[in-house]
């Protein structure tokens, strides 16, 4: 008598349920820390002095330079935490439906899932720090992080010509599947959790970074921009309209670009 092989994950996803209290620890976990790195948005500390005594003694032993890019890399981290992990919710539940039935589950496994999504996340951070400073040093930023009028209108073409190209579609696609991206990335135990957080985050990256790039049109610290870019990627992500509504923005990025450019 062979002994019964695991599902995969797509069967598991159609027989299994969450349980409500896993439902609520999951999602009351994700508003938390997504309130919270909103919260620091809006706080937004802007120089040493802001991050209390200690964090203000620990970077005034930093170059000034060094400070300055420290704290736009925990702006820009936090940022993403903010507007992307809830668009990330509805992969985090379902890995939780289909890994819950399964040998060697733990509750710690999901958040292994949010830990290598962030991981992605925040190294994207890095890199974007890395090309504000650069931009700022070029003067194609103002001191609000907000782009030039030219740079800004450059965005809004590019970000709008990338929503009609095969890899966001492509990437679109493994954002708004889970069961999907499950069937082909599945990896067991809490390692193999921490790796599809941080492919799939690899795959949101695809999917949204010219979004992000916007920020840099209206100000990286406007948060009504930060807000609305937000529900863009959650309405793309999570709801069934996610292509045509990001073709609408589409169109809508190219429309601005010259209005941009000429009410310089």
């Amino acid at each position: 008598m062979t002994a019964a092989q695991p599902q995969s994950p797509a069967a598991a996803a159609r027989m299994a349920h969450l349980p409500l209290r896993d439902r609520a620890a999951i999602w009351s976990g994700l508003i938390a820390l997504s309130a919270l790195a909103w919260l620091y948005l809006a706080r937004m500390p802007m120089a040493p002095g802001d991050f209390g005594p200690f964090g203000a003694r620990m970077l005034a032993a930093l170059p000034a330079a060094a400070a300055e890019a420290w704290i736009t890399f925990m702006m820009w981290s936090v940022m993403m935490v903010a507007m992307m992990l809830p668009s990330a919710g509805p992969t985090i539940s379902t890995y939780a439906v289909i890994a819950r039935p399964r040998p060697g589950f733990r509750a710690v496994h999901p958040w292994m899932l949010v830990g290598g999504y962030v991981a992605a996340w925040t190294a994207f951070s890095a890199v974007v720090t890395v090309l504000q400073i650069a931009l700022q040093r070029a003067t194609i930023l103002t001191g609000a992080a907000a782009a030039t009028p030219l740079a800004g209108a450059i965005i809004l073409a590019a970000a709008g010509l990338y929503q009609f190209t095969p890899l966001k579609d492509a990437c679109l696609s493994g954002c708004q599947s889970p069961i999907g991206f499950f069937m082909t990335h599945w990896r067991g135990g809490a390692i193999g959790a921490l790796r599809m957080g941080a492919r799939h985050g690899l795959i949101c990256i695809g999917c949204c970074w010219m979004l992000m790039a916007l920020l840099f049109v209206a100000g990286v610290m406007n948060l009504a921009w930060v807000a609305l870019l937000s529900v863009l990627v959650l309405l793309e992500k999570a709801t069934p309209w996610g292509r045509p509504i990001g073709r609408v923005a589409g169109v809508a990025m190219l429309a601005a670009a010259p209005i941009v450019w000429l009410a310089r």
